[in-house]
C-alpha cells in the first residue's frame, strides 16, 4: 500500500472539514458528531501504525486472496478493436472488491473496542463481506437491506444469514439501497457506544469517503503496477469503472489519478447522480444527487441493486467538478448486452454492476479504437444469474 497523497493532489486527503472542493463534509445529528470525530482520529492513528497496516496486508493476502490478477481479454479485444484489460476484483474472497474495505474497518472496530458491526447493502456483496468479517473476528452483525433488493438478491441474503448475520429489511421509501442506509444510520445513532457502522462505499459523513477510498487504494496500486509490467512501463489510456456510491471506482482511480490516463465512471441511466443530479445533501454528505425542484430526493432506478442509489460519493462529484474524471451513463438494455458479451467471448460472468463499465466500452469502441482500456471488474455474476435467467432464459 502507498502512503496518502499530499493535500491538494488529485485523490489526496480532504481538507480539515472533510471536503473535496465544495463536496463532502459532515451533515449529521449532534448525537453522531462525536462518533465521526472518534472514527476519524482512530483511523488516522491506525493508518499511521505499521503494525495495523501489516495485519491488514496479511489478511488481504492470506484471507482475501490479493493481489487480484489482471486479465487481458484477447477475443473481446479483437471484436472491439481495442486492447481490453480487466482488474479481477471478482476473484477476491466473497466475490467482489468489498472485502478490502470491510477487513480494514473490522480491524478498526476491534482496535476501538467495539463488538458489533452495522452495515447497509444493495446487491448484497457488502453485506456478505461484512458478515464474513464479523464471523472471522467474532462480532455481532446486523445488515440492513431494502425489501426490493432482498427479493432480487435472495442468494446473498441466505449467504449473510449462513454467516451468522441478522438481515433486517428496509421497508420505507423505494425499499432499496438509499433506505437501507437510512436504517443503518438510525441503528448507529442508537447503539454508537458498542457498534461501528461499516459503511460500504465512498459516501456518508467524513471520514467515510476518504477512509473507504484509502482502504480500496490497494487495488489501484496493484492495477498500476500490473499494467506497467504488462505494457512495458506504460499506463492504460482509459480507466473505466461503474459508479453508484463509487467505492470500486475510487479504488482504481486512485492508482492513476496522477497519470495521463482518462478516468471514466459509468453510472446507470436511471440513477445518474453526476450526469443528471444537482448539488445537495444526503446521508451526511454534500454531493451530487437526484432531487426534485423542492429538494426532495428522487428514487434511482437500475437493473443492478448495487447501483440503485440517488447520490454519489463526494470525491467523485469533485473529480467531475474539476474535469479529472467523466461520468457517462448506460441503459439497462446496454448492461444486459454487455453481461452476455463478456460471458460469451471470455468465459467470465460479470456482476451487473461492472457490466455497466463494460457496456460503455462496447458502446464507445469506435472512439477507443487502438487504445488500451482497463476495466475494474468489481464483482462476479453469481449473485445475478437467477435474475438474468428470468430475463434471458427464453432467448437461450
Amino acid at each position: 500500500m502507498t502512503p496518502t497523497d499530499p493535500v491538494g493532489a488529485h485523490m489526496g486527503e480532504p481538507d480539515p472539514s472533510g471536503r473535496f472542493g465544495r463536496f463532502g463534509g459532515r451533515f449529521v445529528p449532534e448525537t453522531l458528531m462525536p462518533a465521526c470525530i472518534e472514527l476519524d482520529a482512530a483511523f488516522r492513528e491506525a493508518w499511521a501504525d505499521p503494525a495495523f497496516r501489516a495485519e491488514l496486508d496479511g489478511l488481504l493476502h492470506d484471507y482475501a486472496g490479493r493481489p487480484s490478477p489482471l486479465t487481458e481479454c484477447h477475443r473481446l479485444s479483437e471484436e472491439l478493436g481495442l486492447r481490453l484489460l480487466l482488474k479481477r476484483e471478482d476473484l477476491n474472497h466473497t466475490g467482489s472488491h468489498k472485502i478490502n474495505n470491510v477487513l480494514g474497518q473490522a480491524l478498526l472496530t476491534k482496535r476501538m473496542g467495539k463488538t458489533r458491526l452495522v452495515a447497509e447493502t444493495g446487491a448484497g456483496q457488502h453485506g456478505v463481506a461484512t458478515a464474513t468479517a464479523a464471523a472471522l473476528m467474532g462480532f455481532e452483525c446486523v445488515v440492513y437491506m431494502g425489501e426490493v433488493d432482498m427479493e432480487r438478491q435472495k442468494l446473498n441474503v441466505f449467504r449473510m444469514k449462513l454467516l451468522g448475520a441478522e438481515v433486517r429489511p428496509a421497508l420505507s421509501g423505494s425499499r432499496t439501497l438509499k433506505d437501507a442506509v437510512n436504517e443503518a444510520m438510525r441503528d448507529w445513532v442508537a447503539t454508537v457506544v458498542t457498534s461501528h457502522y461499516c459503511l460500504g462505499s465512498v459516501m456518508g459523513p467524513h471520514p467515510y469517503p476518504w477512509m473507504v477510498r484509502e482502504l480500496h487504494r490497494v487495488l489501484g496500486t496493484e492495477a498500476r503496477e500490473q499494467s506497467r509490467a504488462l505494457l512495458g512501463g506504460a499506463d492504460p489510456d482509459v480507466i473505466v469503472a461503474c459508479v453508484g456510491g463509487g467505492s470500486n471506482a475510487a479504488g482504481i482511480f486512485s492508482g492513476f489519478a496522477d497519470t495521463a490516463a482518462a478516468l471514466v465512471g459509468v453510472e446507470p441511466a436511471g440513477g445518474a447522480a453526476v450526469g443528471g443530479g444537482v448539488p445537495g445533501v444526503v446521508h451526511g454528505m454534500a454531493s451530487f444527487l437526484k432531487q426534485d425542484e423542492w429538494g426532495q430526493v428522487e428514487e434511482a432506478q437500475s437493473i443492478s441493486a448495487g447501483l440503485d442509489y440517488p447520490g454519489v460519493g463526494p470525491e467523485h462529484a469533485h473529480l467531475s467538478d474539476t474535469g479529472r474524471a467523466t461520468y457517462p451513463n448506460v441503459t439497462d438494455a446496454e448492461v444486459i448486452a454487455a453481461f452476455r458479451t463478456l460471458t460469451r467471448t471470455e468465459g467470465i460472468i460479470p456482476a451487473l454492476e461492472p457490466a455497466h463499465a463494460l457496456a460503455w466500452v462496447i458502446r464507445e469502441a469506435p472512439s477507443l479504437a487502438g487504445k488500451t482500456v482497463l476495466v475494474n471488474l468489481s464483482g462476479r455474476g453469481d449473485k445475478d444469474v437467477a435474475q438474468m435467467m428470468d430475463l434471458l432464459e427464453d432467448e437461450l
